[in-house]
């Protein structure tokens, strides 16, 4: 009894002295785990609304999001910081090889078409405008008196832009930055004749706060250049436009992730490719990266 006595007393003693084991961490897979994403903030709506779902079937998954303009977001991707990004263009090649110098090969996958809108306020009797008019604002060299009011300086709809007119930097008058996709809205809305730039996927998805300043502004319809898709007549961003390609301005959403390791990362954009990430592009007025075939099945009830 006296050896029993000792040996309960022993093991309680040990059990105290033992330290408590640290919570498990979440293990990585491609449906649980954590994962840092930055996303450019023209799509960070659609990113937002993929991830609500995505948590709903897969509840250890963890997402941290850091939103900014593209002139933001890169060099952080760039010095390693974060290895996962959302962007409207794929690398450069040497983006790509800053990577690869670290045996490191980044994965692309486009998941959505979106469609830069041209927006001007509900009074402005003039609702079409050719691409031609806006390169010729972008250059300086309009005579129209058009004026065209982007988010920011360093955004991705600017760059595209740019790029489209061919051109390094803006000219003294006739096209002007603000802050924010929202500052666009606002300004469009109070100053008559003006010419606003955002991303479609901005316009569609806004929040009730914005409400009454949508209700005061209106879509242009944009005529392509000559001999390029949609340059017979003024199409509008709908979402039958994206998807055909007739719309002028459009561009790729890419998640990119350059993490060298299969985890939620590889997981997530599987997922934003699949059929029920395909339907929430859609939902959110972009247009797809593919659309997923319905098949019906008809019984004979006879």
């Amino acid at each position: 009894m006296k050896n029993l006595g000792f040996i309960l007393l022993l093991t309680v003693f040990v059990a105290c002295k033992q330290k408590p084991k640290p919570v498990d961490a979440v293990e990585q897979t491609r449906t649980s785990g954590n994962v840092e994403i930055l996303v450019d903030e023209s799509f960070s709506k659609v990113l937002a609304d993929q991830i609500e779902v995505f948590k709903t079937d897969y509840a250890n998954a963890e997402f941290k999001i850091r939103e900014g303009n593209e002139q933001q977001i890169i060099p952080t991707f760039l010095n390693d910081s974060v290895r996962v990004i959302v962007l409207s263009r794929m690398l450069t090649k040497d983006e790509d090889n800053s990577y690869r110098k670290r045996s490191i090969v980044p994965k692309t996958s486009r998941f959505a078409i979106d469609g830069i809108a041209l927006i001007t306020d509900k009074e402005n009797p003039d609702s079409n405008i050719t691409v031609n008019e806006v390169i010729a604002v972008l250059k300086g060299t309009s005579t129209s008196g058009k004026q065209l009011v982007f988010d920011n300086a360093y955004s991705s709809t600017l760059r595209y832009f740019k790029e489209l007119a061919g051109i390094n930097s803006l000219p003294a008058k006739g096209v002007y930055t603000l802050k924010t996709n929202n500052d666009v809205i606002k300004y469009i809305a109070k100053n008559r004749g003006i010419i606003g730039v955002l991303g479609v996927n901005w316009l569609m998805t806004n929040d009730d706060s914005m409400s009454a300043e949508l209700a005061k502004v209106k879509q242009m319809g944009v005529k392509n250049l000559k001999g390029k898709k949609g340059d017979d007549a003024f199409y509008k961003p709908v979402q039958a436009n994206l998807i055909s390609g007739i719309y002028p301005f459009l561009r790729n959403v890419y998640f990119i992730d350059a993490q060298g390791r299969d985890g939620l990362g590889t997981g997530f954009a599987n997922w934003l490719v699949s059929q029920r990430g395909q339907l929430i592009v859609l939902k959110s007025g972009l247009g797809p990266h593919k659309l997923t075939s319905r098949d019906f099945n008809f019984k004979n009830t006879n």
